[in-house]
């Protein structure tokens, strides 16, 4: 309560409204119009501020209204502090229609930020007014960003769907093991989870129960590799693998842009191959602000 009572007596942006007025155009009635309020309304508002801060804010000339030297600290105060309430309110007006702010992406999708660059470039081109910030790791998980406006779309392979959110498939891709072409395993036309046992699978640093090589292919066959080592880069991932270090599951996509530089081959993962999809999730109550809705149209025609 009396931090209620104190928050009372804080000068209002009213009443740094109505000083900067009053020493623009000089009487109470042209300030009173401008400011669309009655002079009686105007002179009531300062009256009260002053009896609150127990100084005089101008005194009277005739018509003629002068700022003292508390009412001058006040002019100073309005003429830098109302030019930025009145950016921000512009600001937010823009980003309410779509015009102006920053998209915040988080990734779950690892292997995914270099097919996020191809969509990036041209949402940044179509929209000027627009920043980009990418987020690649979630001490919380990407749906929890979500929730809590830390992110404003989530690109995922694993969409949790839930209240207050959608999530929308932009692309379609096979996950392939990727090993090196003189590989052991490279002349066979799909791979069994049984052919993993005694061998060494580089991933990303993910929990293994959030990797599909696991979570859908070896783990429901009950087998595991024979060592399992995390690497956080793709280009040295498939450096490792191409080097004969190891094999790797990664989406068929990214595999064939390195192939040409790498001496690599990808083989299905069992007789039907691994399908999976990427998404990207959004607020259900951000679905119609208009750049948000550009970037996912962008991403599924990449």
């Amino acid at each position: 309560m009396s931090w209620y009572l104190k928050s009372k007596k804080l000068i209002e942006r009213t009443h740094l409204a109505i000083i900067q007025q009053v020493n623009k155009l000089g009487t109470l009635t042209e300030a009173a119009s401008s400011l669309h309020l009655t002079q009686s309304a105007l002179s009531h508002a300062i009256k009260k501020l002053e009896s609150q801060l127990n100084v005089k804010i101008w005194s009277k000339e005739g018509r003629i209204l002068r700022l003292t030297q508390a009412g001058e600290s006040m002019l100073s105060l309005a003429n830098r502090i109302l030019p930025q309430f009145e950016h921000t309110e512009s600001l937010m007006k823009q980003i309410a229609s779509g015009q102006n702010g920053t998209l915040r992406i988080g990734m779950e999708c690892h292997p995914c930020y270099q097919w996020l660059l191809t969509v990036v470039a041209p949402f940044l081109e179509q929209w000027n007014d627009v920043d980009v910030d990418v987020k690649q790791k979630f001490q919380f998980g990407g749906i929890g960003a979500l929730f809590s406006h830390d992110i404003d779309a989530l690109v995922t392979p694993d969409p949790l769907f839930k209240r207050g959110l959608i999530f929308q498939p932009v692309f379609d891709y096979e996950l392939v093991l990727v090993v090196n072409e003189q590989h052991s395993l490279a002349q066979k036309s799909y791979i069994s989870p049984l052919d993993l046992s005694d061998q060494t699978l580089i991933t990303y640093p993910i929990e293994p129960q959030r990797l599909d090589i696991f979570s859908q292919f070896m783990q429901p066959a009950q087998c595991s590799p024979y060592k399992h080592k995390t690497i956080e880069t793709t280009d040295i991932m498939l450096q490792m693998v191409a080097s004969n270090r190891g094999v790797s599951a990664l989406p068929a996509w990214l595999v064939a842009q390195y192939m040409h530089t790498l001496p690599l081959k990808s083989i299905k993962l069992g007789p039907e191959g691994i399908h999976k999809q990427i998404f990207i999730g959004l607020r259900e109550k951000d679905a119609n602000i208009e750049y948000i809705n550009s970037f996912v149209e962008i991403a599924k025609n990449k």
